[in-house]
């Protein structure tokens, strides 16, 4: 058997080295990432998820699944790189505020069939993330202080396992595998579909209110001073925001799940801070969301760290604000608390998280800009010494980093114990696989 069989298995396209088409398909949606699949198979459906799967157990091939290409680690060489694109079916139950979504379904497909119901799903900043690698990997979002991580909303997944054979996995048919995969990535079986809670959102009320550079601490100030009293309902973001080309400014990215006029009233703090050079706070549609943070939709090159901090107090912030942003594009923290630090709120394999913020560090990924990039990244990080926990949530691990990051050592044994119970011939392999 040869990998040139391939084709003879699949409805859907396979390219290998060499096609035309093959290093586009191949490509993460992080530039700097290269991958040296050995084979890039387009699923046509979930049969061909179980046809591919049975080949490679056959072959003695791994495969790994990316329906997007966020959150490559690049660790694929000679594996065969599964597209679900189109796996992209999304179909909404409002009575029961339920969505089932195909393997290949990106966050903006469910937001616009959600929305005009008066709900909305645990989504992230970004219309164009998969809502299966998010999922699986814990999920940090918009109404996350509220409802918890994406995977504790997971109701049902739609799998192919080691073998080829497709089941479907809840909490009372398979405790241990819908544990492992809510939280503990792709590693356990190939996912096809999922089937996820939704939640009210009759009326939404945010926006982005961007200040020149000189507004920086007084903006951090209103940062600590809501965050120290927001609701669950309420997340906010700071940003300090470099983009290529253009002056340094600082942004607070708002999300209140509510009616406008509470919104206000919760951020009239805000309204304390002079000379906003934009502030586009109001009503936001849900399938509107993306739009908040305007966050690329291309791929491109860029090196990203995440952190989770153990606090933010005025100290923190004098480190944040000691050098220039300078050569990251984005130096960003999120709000958490609220039930993501609940016992509950991290159901499934992510576990709760105790930290109440999290750090993102966003630079060019460029040859010529790639290593000062990644020397910020470590000196911020080194500066706030303590007040970073040392933790990372699975979702936002980098190349570089491995599962080990993000689990504690009790949660990263019993996983590598399903791992080794459900897939013995290591069939199936994440972007961080638990393992490695």
């Amino acid at each position: 058997m040869t990998i040139n069989d391939l084709r003879g298995v699949l409805k859907g396209r396979v390219l290998l080295p060499g096609d035309d088409g093959f290093e586009q398909a191949a490509t993460a949606w992080n530039l700097t990432v290269r991958q040296p699949v050995a084979a890039v198979a387009e699923a046509a459906d979930a049969d061909d998820v179980a046809a591919l799967v049975r080949y490679a157990r056959r072959a003695g091939m791994t495969v790994t699944a990316q329906p997007s290409g966020h959150g490559a680690s690049g660790d694929v060489e000679g594996l065969i790189l599964l597209r679900t694109g189109r796996l992209n079916e999304v179909e909404v139950r409002a009575q029961e505020r339920v969505v089932r979504v195909g393997a290949g379904v990106k966050w903006g497909q469910v937001l616009a069939a959600a929305g005009p119901l008066g709900l909305t799903g645990l989504a992230g900043s970004a219309p164009g993330v998969s809502v299966t690698g998010y999922t699986l990997g814990g999920g940090v979002g918009w109404f996350s202080r509220e409802y918890g991580l994406a995977s504790g909303s997971v109701r049902a997944i739609d799998i192919v396992d080691a073998d080829g054979e497709p089941g479907r996995v809840t909490a009372e048919s398979d405790p241990d595998l819908f544990w492992a995969l809510r939280g503990g990535g792709g590693d356990f079986a190939m996912v096809t579909a999922l089937e996820l809670d939704l939640y009210p959102a009759p009326v939404l009320y945010g926006g982005r209110v961007i200040w020149p550079e000189h507004r920086t601490r007084e903006v951090f100030d209103a940062f600590l001073e809501i965050t120290a009293e927001a609701p669950r309902e309420l997340s906010v973001w700071i940003n300090r925001f470099q983009p290529p080309g253009a002056p340094p400014m600082v942004t607070l990215d708002l999300v209140y799940r509510g009616e406008a006029a509470r919104g206000e009233d919760l951020l009239a703090r805000v309204d304390k801070i002079g000379s906003a050079v934009s502030d586009s706070r109001g009503v936001v549609p849900v399938a509107d969301l993306g739009g908040i943070t305007a966050e690329p939709t291309d791929p491109a090159p860029s090196i990203a760290r995440g952190e989770l901090l153990t606090g933010l107090d005025a100290d923190a912030v004098e480190l944040l604000l000691a050098t220039p942003v300078e050569p990251l594009i984005n130096l960003q923290i999120r709000h958490l608390g609220g039930a993501l630090a609940e016992p509950g709120g991290g159901a499934g394999a992510s576990g709760a998280v105790a930290e109440p913020y999290l750090l993102g560090l966003l630079g060019l990924g460029l040859p010529h800009a790639a290593d000062a990039t990644r020397a910020k990244q470590a000196e911020v990080v080194a500066d706030l010494g303590a007040y970073v926990s040392g933790r990372k949530p699975y979702t936002l691990l980098s190349p570089g980093e491995t599962a080990a990051d993000a689990f504690s050592d009790g949660t990263l044994a019993r996983l590598r114990e399903i791992k080794r119970a459900r897939d013995p011939h290591n069939v199936f392999r994440a972007n961080y696989p638990v393992l490695g």
